[in-house]
């Protein structure tokens, strides 16, 4: 069974900023730093950046997956599905943007993930690590767009 978390932040940039920085893959690697590589490497027919490979540390160890994103919500949501992974089997989520209420330079981003691993784990380990890497993956993005 997928465990599922939302976390929320407000970030000084406006959302065509943080869409533009999410829509980055290759950048990736530059404020995620859980993120070791991040490699497009399908296009969808728009030129979009469609299929990502990732390298990631996980767990003293490294993984990799690629995901899927979905660009139907664009700009206002960037949603993905996992299409491949070692360590998960499940790997859904989405980034949620929207300016803030008569500030249009700053947004309201809420972050989506739903994760199941191919590797059974107890549930507060899962839920810890679930945490983790969405709090940095927010902390990180805020961190790189505020600078």
């Amino acid at each position: 069974m997928a465990d599922q978390a939302t976390q929320r932040t407000v970030i000084d940039a406006s959302p065509a900023q943080v869409w533009a920085t999410l829509t980055d893959f290759d950048g990736y690697p530059t404020w995620a730093h859980d993120l070791k590589s991040a490699t497009v490497v399908a296009y969808d027919d728009e030129g979009r950046p469609r299929d990502v490979a990732f390298r990631a540390a996980a767990m003293g160890r490294s993984t990799s997956y690629i995901l899927r994103y979905d660009y139907g919500g664009a700009p206002k949501v960037l949603a993905w599905q996992l299409v491949q992974g070692d360590m998960t089997r499940k790997l859904d989520g989405s980034y949620d943007l929207a300016p803030v209420e008569g500030q249009p330079d700053r947004t309201d981003v809420v972050y989506h993930l739903e994760v199941e691993l191919a590797v059974p784990l107890p549930g507060f380990v899962r839920r810890r690590a679930e945490s983790r890497v969405m709090s940095a993956a927010l902390r990180h993005l805020r961190a790189h767009l505020e600078r």
